[in-house]
């Protein structure tokens, strides 16, 4: 199935499910496509728009990642809430493969704070790139503690976390600038 006959179906089915925060500057096209679908389908279609709509779309891997935690985290109420750093740590604490989800987790609710929402960072007094920098890190300790594909996956994700970063504000219509100039191309 081509990508926009997966979007004309996303936006033709059910339309049962939360919209993420609004925001003034979010273009009518996604508003008017959050209104319809079924879930996977439309992260899909919204995820694939964005990243043709900043000229970098996301191979199959990467792009289903990202509809992955768009949709596991779509109605965590306390995504917001949450003190990553104190995650960060939390998890450092632990062992093997929780310790692995734990970074995990930080890695992508960091992955949405900087892509989705950084005006948290605004009123948290830092910069997104702390958000973006925090969440990679933890990217690359998953796949440093993790094997094979896994571990793949994760350092994959970690070296294009500004694109995935990227492809989210593209998602919401926020402007491309919050990232600061001296993260891009960064590796570590």
């Amino acid at each position: 199935m081509c990508w926009q006959s997966r979007f004309d179906a996303a936006n033709t089915t059910a339309n049962n499910w939360t919209r993420l925060e609004a925001s003034p500057t979010t273009d009518a096209t996604m508003s008017q496509s959050i209104t319809h679908g079924a879930q996977a389908e439309l992260w899909q279609a919204l995820v694939h728009e964005a990243g043709e709509r900043v000229h970098a779309p996301l191979d199959d891997t990467r792009e289903s990642y990202l509809v992955f935690v768009l949709l596991r985290y779509q109605r965590d109420d306390t995504l917001l809430a949450r003190t990553q750093a104190l995650e960060w740590l939390a998890a450092q604490a632990q062992v093997g493969s929780q310790r692995a989800d734990a970074l995990r987790d930080v890695g992508d609710r960091c992955l949405l704070i900087a892509g989705l929402y950084p005006q948290l960072a605004v009123r948290r007094h830092v910069q997104v790139d702390y958000f973006v920098r925090m969440g990679r890190g933890a990217y690359l300790e998953v796949a440093e503690a993790s094997r094979n594909a896994y571990a793949r996956l994760f350092e994959q994700l970690a070296k294009s976390y500004q694109d995935l970063v990227r492809t989210l504000r593209a998602l919401r219509g926020l402007p491309q600038d919050i990232l600061l100039p001296a993260w891009q191309g960064a590796v570590h």
